[in-house]
């Protein structure tokens, strides 16, 4: 457990880029201890520029040890990105494929592209389509990244997504 809460941290980190300046107390608690979200706003490269974004660590028992979690971000032009956080990361350049499953949602398969040096996934645009509106009623995910003969799943219970990714919104362009 301590190790996800540690590899979101630094995938925060790495997803802020150059300029991260980690301010004091980089986390806060979203929603009720059961359905914890954290929120984290991490400083751009640009001057004045800060990225909003929520992560959910994976179910330990469900997961590989390669499996944090999962991070929901403001992005650019009012976009939100969905990314798969790593523990161990695949190439920059790598391309996996993403399946994802959900209890009465079926499964969906995804090309993807890597961000924060590999160790983040990053999910086509039509995934936060997903965040904003199914996923919110869904128990949870089960996720798999497959990387040439490399496989990592993991498990992210989603209880408690609606509240955070509507605090998410309105801290998006701010």
């Amino acid at each position: 457990m301590l190790l996800s809460i540690l590899s979101l941290a630094l995938t925060g980190w790495l997803l802020a880029g150059p300029g991260y300046d980690p301010p004091g107390r980089p986390f806060i608690e979203i929603a009720n201890p059961s359905s914890i979200w954290k929120f984290a706003r991490t400083q751009g490269p640009k001057e004045g520029e800060s990225f909003a974004s929520i992560s959910k660590t994976a179910e330990t028992m469900q997961s590989d040890p390669e499996f944090a979690g999962l991070i929901v971000r403001c992005a650019p032009k009012g976009k939100i990105d969905v990314l798969v956080a790593l523990i161990r990361p695949f190439p920059p350049r790598s391309r996996p494929r993403v399946t994802i499953s959900s209890t009465g949602g079926g499964t969906q398969t995804f090309e993807a592209s890597m961000a924060a040096a590999g160790a983040a996934v990053l999910l086509p645009d039509e995934v936060s389509a997903f965040a904003a509106g199914k996923w919110q009623t869904t128990p949870s995910l089960s996720v798999v990244v497959k990387e040439s003969d490399s496989e990592i799943k993991g498990v992210v219970a989603l209880n408690g997504l609606r509240e955070a990714y509507n605090s998410l919104a309105a801290n998006c362009g701010q």
